[in-house]
Formats: C-alpha cells, sequence, structure tokens
C-alpha cells in the first residue's frame, strides 16, 4: 500500500510538472491538443538533475521548482490579463493594476469580499510554490534512486523529441509532437523585459516632439470660437458593440432624433491603446497626443508639461472643467491636464443609490454639468472633458432614464436600483452578461442623445468617444481595440470641417468603413482641423 501510495505521489509530481511546461498562456487554448507533446524542457531538466551532485542537485531542484512555480504563476496571471485586458501581463511596468485590481474587487464585491479575494490570492501564490518545489524535490529522489531506468529514459526520450523535431511530427493538426514553449515564452518575455526598461527613454523623446508646444492661443481652435466642447468618454464603447444590430437601430434613431432638433453627427474609429481597463491611459493618450499604454509613461507624461487638449482650450480663452463622477480621492494629476475647476464624486451632489462599479448614472452626471456650468446665463465659452461610468463592469445594476426633472439628487434612482438586477445573476451566464453590457452601453447613448436634445444649442458641440473595448467575455473573444467617436452639432462649418480635414462619416453610430486612426493622432488632428 506505501509502496502503490509513493509511485502515485511521484506520477501526480511529474503530471504536475509537464501539466506547468505545456499549459498555454491563454484559456481559450486550452485544449487537449496541446497537451499532446513532449516538452523539451523536461528533459533537459531530469538530464541536468541526474548529472549532479549532492548539495548542487539539492539546490537546482529547488531552484526548478522555485522557477516552475513561478512559470505556473506567470500563466496564471497572463490568462486574467488576457481575459480582462486581452493582452499578456508585462513583469516590468504592469504592477500598478495590482492597485486597479484590488480597488475593482472591493468596489464590486464590497470591503469584506474584496479583502477576502485577495488574501486567497495571495495563498494559492504561496501553495503553488510550495507545491511545485515538492513535486520536483519528489521527482528528483526518484530520478536518483532509479538512476540507470531515467538515464535510459533520457537518452530515448531526447533522441524521438529530435527526431520529430526534424520530422515535424504531429499527433494534433498544428500541434507540433516536439514542444518547447516554455523557452520560447522565456524569450519572448526576456525580449518584453528588455522593451520595457527600455520604455521610459523611447517615451521621452516621443513627448518632447510636439508641434504646438509654443502655438500661441489666438492661433488655437479659431474655428470652435464662442462653442461649448464637450469631450465625453463613453466607458468600454467600443467597435464590437457598436457594430450589434441593437446599437446600429440605435445610431440610426439618434440620427432621426437629433435632425429633428438641428443637429447632425459625424463619427469615426480610434484605436485605444488599451482594453478591458485602464480608461485613464486612453484618457491621457487622446487628450495629449502620444501613446500612453502603460502606467509608466503616464506618470512620465503628468508630470510634464506637454499641451493637452484641455490646456489648449484654456489657452485660446475658453473656461476649461472636468465633470469626473469615478474620481473618488485625491487627483493630483488634474493640474497637468489643465482645468479651472474639477467636479468629482464628493461635490456632485449624489444621494442616490450605486449602480455597479459607477458612483452615479450617466444621466445625473450631464445634468450636475447642466446645472453647475453649461446653464448658467453668460457663462463663458466652456470645454468638459466629461468620463460616464454606467457602461462599466459589472453592468448591474444598469440605471433607466428618468425625466430630466426628476433626478433630484438622485433618491429618485432607489426604486429603480432596487427592481434591478444583481451582478451575480447577469454573471451565470456569458450571454446575459453581454447583453446587459450592451444595455448599458444603449443607457450611455441615450442619456447624450436626450441631452442634446434637452439642453443643446447652437453653441453645443458634443463629442463623445469610447476610451476602450470591455473585457473580452464581453465581446465574445473580438481582438480588435477600436472605438467609435462621435461629433454633434447644429453649426454647418464645424460639421463641414469633420467632413473635409478629417474624412468621417455622416453618422452617428460609425459604419464598417468609417477612418480608423491611433487615438494619438486625434489630438493633433483635431487642432489642425479647426486652426483656422
Amino acid at each position: 500500500m506505501r509502496v502503490a501510495v509513493s509511485w502515485t505521489l511521484t506520477a501526480l509530481a511529474g503530471a504536475l510538472v509537464l501539466f506547468i511546461l505545456l499549459t498555454p498562456i491563454t484559456i481559450k487554448h486550452i485544449t487537449p491538443g496541446a497537451f499532446v507533446r513532449v516538452p523539451v524542457e523536461a528533459i533537459a531538466g531530469a538530464g541536468l538533475l541526474l548529472v549532479l551532485r549532492g548539495r548542487a542537485r539539492k539546490v537546482a531542484a529547488t531552484l526548478a521548482g522555485l522557477g516552475l512555480g513561478l512559470l505556473l504563476i506567470f500563466k496564471i496571471v497572463d490568462m486574467g490579463f488576457h481575459e480582462t485586458l486581452a493582452r499578456p501581463f508585462d513583469p516590468v511596468l504592469d504592477w500598478p493594476f495590482l492597485r486597479a485590481g484590488m480597488e475593482f474587487a472591493t468596489s464590486t464585491f464590497g470591503m469584506a469580499g474584496g479583502i477576502g479575494v485577495i488574501i486567497l490570492f495571495v495563498l494559492l501564490l504561496a501553495g503553488v510554490l510550495v507545491l511545485t518545489t515538492l513535486s520536483v524535490r519528489r521527482l528528483t529522489r526518484t530520478f536518483v534512486e532509479h538512476r540507470k531506468a531515467t538515464t535510459v529514459s533520457v537518452a530515448v526520450a531526447g533522441t524521438a523529441w529530435i527526431a520529430c523535431a526534424a520530422l515535424g511530427a504531429q499527433l494534433v493538426p498544428g500541434v507540433h509532437v516536439a514542444g518547447m514553449g516554455a523557452t520560447k515564452l522565456a524569450m519572448k518575455r526576456a525580449s518584453k523585459v528588455h522593451d520595457s526598461l527600455l520604455d521610459d527613454s523611447t517615451f521621452g523623446k516621443a513627448v518632447r516632439v510636439d508641434a504646438f508646444r509654443a502655438t500661441p492661443g489666438d492661433q488655437l481652435l479659431r474655428g470652435l470660437r464662442g462653442k461649448d466642447v464637450m469631450f465625453t468618454f463613453v466607458e468600454s464603447y467600443g467597435r464590437t458593440v457598436a457594430e450589434t444590430p441593437e446599437i446600429r437601430a440605435l445610431g440610426d434613431s439618434a440620427t432621426r432624433r437629433l435632425r429633428t432638433a438641428g443637429f447632425e453627427s459625424r463619427s469615426a474609429f480610434l484605436t485605444s491603446p488599451t482594453a478591458g481597463g485602464g480608461s485613464w491611459l486612453a484618457h491621457a493618450t487622446l487628450l495629449s497626443g502620444v501613446w500612453v499604454n502603460n502606467q509608466q509613461r503616464y506618470k512620465k507624461l503628468v508630470s510634464g508639461d506637454r499641451l493637452t487638449l484641455n490646456r489648449a482650450f484654456q489657452r485660446a480663452g475658453w473656461r476649461s472643467v472636468g465633470v469626473m463622477p469615478g474620481v473618488m480621492r485625491a487627483w493630483p494629476e488634474a493640474k497637468y491636464f489643465g482645468y479651472n475647476q474639477v467636479y468629482a464624486s464628493w461635490n456632485l451632489g449624489y444621494r442616490g443609490p450605486r449602480f455597479g462599479w459607477s458612483p452615479m448614472p450617466d444621466q445625473y452626471t450631464l445634468a450636475q454639468f447642466q446645472r453647475l456650468e453649461h446653464g448658467k446665463k453668460g457663462h463663458p465659452p466652456l470645454m468638459a472633458e466629461i468620463p460616464l461610468g454606467s457602461s462599466h463592469a459589472p453592468w448591474a445594476p444598469i440605471p433607466k432614464m428618468l425625466g430630466w426633472d426628476e433626478l433630484g439628487d438622485g433618491s429618485s434612482y432607489n426604486a429603480i436600483h432596487a427592481a434591478s438586477q444583481s451582478k451575480e445573476d447577469v454573471w451565470k451566464s456569458p450571454d446575459r452578461l453581454r447583453t446587459e453590457y450592451r444595455r448599458s452601453i444603449e443607457y450611455s447613448l441615450e442619456s447624450l442623445i436626450s441631452y442634446v436634445e434637452k439642453y443643446g444649442d447652437d453653441k453645443t458641440v458634443l463629442v463623445f468617444l469610447g476610451d476602450h473595448q470591455p473585457i473580452p467575455i464581453a465581446t465574445g473573444g473580438a481582438t480588435t481595440r477600436d472605438v467609435p467617436i462621435t461629433i454633434v452639432s447644429r453649426d454647418r462649418k464645424v460639421l463641414d470641417r469633420v467632413s473635409s480635414a478629417m474624412k468621417w462619416q455622416d453618422a452617428f453610430v460609425p459604419g464598417a468603413g468609417a477612418p480608423v486612426w491611433p487615438m494619438s493622432s486625434f489630438r493633433d488632428r483635431f487642432l489642425n482641423a479647426f486652426a483656422q
């Protein structure tokens, strides 16, 4: 019985090692075919442990076990990043996302639930390292106890691996028997680390190239003089949802409704520097005109003096305001972007229930902008940046539209919140989740359409866009990073500039043939289009 248990544990240890070496870094690639391979790392590792002696062998086995544990942890983290941000983890630049992840966990599951998730994650990491180290040390003892058989097995396996590699042998179409996935992954990561370490210098050079750094205010944005310009980011409004029949139908309806109110639309696509999260990176990219795709770049940007759209408007005589319901703590970066006034979550007067992540519904946010700034008689021309958060994950509960005179302090949302689906119900099914995600986008867009109908005038210019695509489960696995962008105005001269200089489509929601720009190119193209 003891012998059977011992060999069972040894077999499980070997299976764990093979599983770690062969497991892909994305969930969708975890198929039976992925494990019909022979990893060269296992053969080489067994050979090395046979060659070493005494203490050197123990140290090597321990390091190999820890290394395998770290490999598994990085693969799990990669899976998480692919499922949320549609890309692998960057071991140099992505550590700030840990804080964002903890904040999302606590805001989604509550403080106790969020802390519980974090504790479980830490315990999992420790458990993985212990288990892999014990497994490799157990295998090492077995190799030594059966040295002759192990030596023959390593030699045969090595010869077979070389033959399979030379012949390109496959048991499953597209999957080579001779595997070296862990080695290739390590090489890719080493190259990525090298690039990431140089990224600060690369970005520093890009930031210094600024065609508008010294442009006088009287030469900026002449084509928008006297207008109130709203730059509104719609959370997670990506190309995938924009191409659904429901959003297309909403776009057609919006076009008819806005035309009745005297407004027209032009639209296109921008390619965001992020997906699934990191909204602030997209905001910074659009406003600064440089590609901000990681936190290191963001920090470098906001510590400098590169001209943002906010400060360009400010320099040209506009009052620059930020209506930021998602800002829930001190935000020192506001000084860099350039605002005369920032309204954060604590000074927008909301007393209603929280809908998922968003501190307040989008319609309420827009109503407060109207009350505090846009609706004041005799106000100076406004440039407003307004991120809307009702379409942020977890997409439950979702607010409903109310009459603009019914909003009050937000208490009127209590009944809507009580009757809404819970996030637990929504996340039970991917199909239901995608439906609720789409409905949240419909709500955000309807808030904007209704706002323009109610409060838009001859001076109103609305620019709204998505910040990034949502997490892949909400897109059905789509990998595009394109997001829609639309400008709405009554002024034909404004729209003609967009059509002629920017080549955007005549549509509320851009179609398949709409132009696609890098988001970092928007600032310069927009300033050039409205320079005269």
